[in-house]
C-alpha cells in the first residue's frame, strides 16, 4: 500500500481509504463477523483511513466501526462528518458540537481525526434545504475550532458537494484543511479540463485548486455508485438502489455509459472495469486518498490488489479521455 500526505494536515494516510457508508453498505447492514473480519484484514493489508457519518444507517455505521476498531484496538483515522437539518441552520454552532459529541459517543472515542460538513454548498442562501452559503461556513469554522481547542476534533473538512462556484470559493478561502469530491471514470472534471459540452457538472479541477491552498483531496464516488463494475446488478448487502451524484441521472444510464469503457477490457489492457476505475483514482496527482465502498472481503481483496498494480500508463489515460469527454 502506498500512503500520502493528506494536505496540511501532517497526516499520512493509505491511498486506498475504506468507505464505511450505505452503497457498498457492509458496515451499515452487513453481519458483525463479517464486518469485523474485513476491517481487521483491511488494516493487515496497509488500509489506515476510514470514513463514515451519522447519516450511514441513522449512525449505525458509526456504531459498527466504533465497535470493531475498539475490539481490534486498532489505531487507525477515522473521519466522520456533520449533515445540518433544515431546522438548525439557525443554530449552525451550537448543532455541530451537538452532532460530533453524538458521532464521539457511537464511536466509542476519545476525538476525531477529520470532521467534515455533509452539506452541499450553494451561493444563495437555501436554509429550507440545508444547502450550505459562505457565511455557514464560517459559523461552522468556529465551532470546529472549539472543539479542537477542547481536545475533540483534530482537523476539519468539506464533502464537495453543491454547486461549483461556492466550492471553488471555500477552497480559496482556505479555512479548511480537506476536501472530499466526486472523481471517476465517468466525471474526472475534478482533476481534468472539461470541453464546454461535457455532459455532467463541471467541477473545474478542484483537485488542482485544493492543492495548491495545501488541502488534501478525498476522492468519493470512483466507482459511480457501482456502476463503473458495468453491471446493474447489485451485491446483497449494497443498497439496492443509487442515487447518482455528478453524472447521468438515472443510475442505469451511468451503467451504460461506463460500458463504452468496455475496450480496456476487451484488449487485455485490465481486467475489469473495477481495476479501470480504481487505478484512474488512485493515479491522480493531488488526491490523498480514494475512497472505496465495500460490500463484502473480496471485494476489498480486489480493490487493494488493484491499488497495489499502480497507477494506469500514460498512453491509456489518453485513449479514455477520449472516450470521457465525448457528449455521447
Amino acid at each position: 500500500m502506498n500512503y500520502k500526505r493528506l494536505g496540511r494536515t501532517g497526516l499520512e494516510v493509505s491511498a486506498l481509504g475504506f468507505g464505511c457508508g450505505m452503497i457498498g453498505g457492509l458496515l451499515v447492514r452487513g453481519e458483525y463477523p463479517t464486518m469485523r473480519r474485513t476491517v481487521a484484514r483491511a488494516i493487515e493489508l496497509g488500509v489506515t483511513y476510514f470514513d463514515t457519518a451519522p447519516l450511514y444507517g441513522d449512525g449505525q455505521s458509526e456504531v459498527n466501526l466504533g465497535a470493531v476498531l475498539r475490539e481490534l484496538r486498532a489505531d487507525v483515522l477515522v473521519g466522520t462528518k456533520v449533515r445540518l437539518a433544515p431546522e438548525q441552520m439557525l443554530h449552525i454552532e451550537a448543532a455541530i458540537v451537538e452532532s460530533v459529541e453524538a458521532s464521539l459517543r457511537r464511536l466509542g472515542r476519545e476525538h476525531i481525526d477529520l470532521i467534515q460538513l455533509h452539506n452541499p454548498l450553494t451561493a444563495q442562501a437555501r436554509p429550507e434545504a440545508a444547502l450550505l452559503t459562505a457565511k455557514d461556513l464560517e459559523a461552522a469554522l468556529r465551532a470546529f475550532q472549539s472543539l479542537e481547542r477542547q481536545g475533540k476534533v483534530r482537523f476539519w473538512g468539506i464533502t464537495g458537494l453543491g454547486e461549483t462556484e461556492p466550492l471553488h470559493q471555500a477552497v480559496k478561502a482556505g479555512g479548511f484543511y480537506t476536501i472530499q469530491t466526486p472523481y471517476n471514470l465517468l466525471n474526472p472534471t475534478a482533476g481534468m479540463l472539461a470541453p464546454p459540452d461535457f455532459p455532467f457538472q463541471d467541477y473545474r479541477q478542484i483537485i488542482d485548486r485544493a492543492a495548491e491552498g495545501g488541502m488534501g483531496a478525498i476522492a468519493i464516488r470512483i466507482m459511480a455508485g457501482g456502476a463503473l463494475s458495468g453491471t446493474a446488478d447489485r451485491h446483497p448487502t449494497a443498497a439496492r438502489s443509487v442515487t447518482p451524484i455528478a453524472s447521468a441521472p438515472e443510475y442505469a444510464a451511468d451503467v451504460t455509459r461506463a460500458r463504452r469503457l468496455a475496450f480496456l477490457v476487451e484488449d487485455g489492457t485490465v481486467g475489469s472495469l473495477a481495476e479501470a476505475a480504481i487505478r484512474f483514482a488512485i493515479g491522480t496527482p493531488g488526491i490523498s486518498t480514494a475512497l472505496i465502498g465495500l460490500s463484502s472481503p473480496e471485494q476489498l481483496e480486489q480493490a487493494v490488489e488493484f491499488t497495489n498494480r499502480g497507477p494506469l500508463a500514460a498512453d491509456v489515460l489518453t485513449r479514455i479521455h477520449d472516450v470521457q469527454m465525448r457528449p455521447e
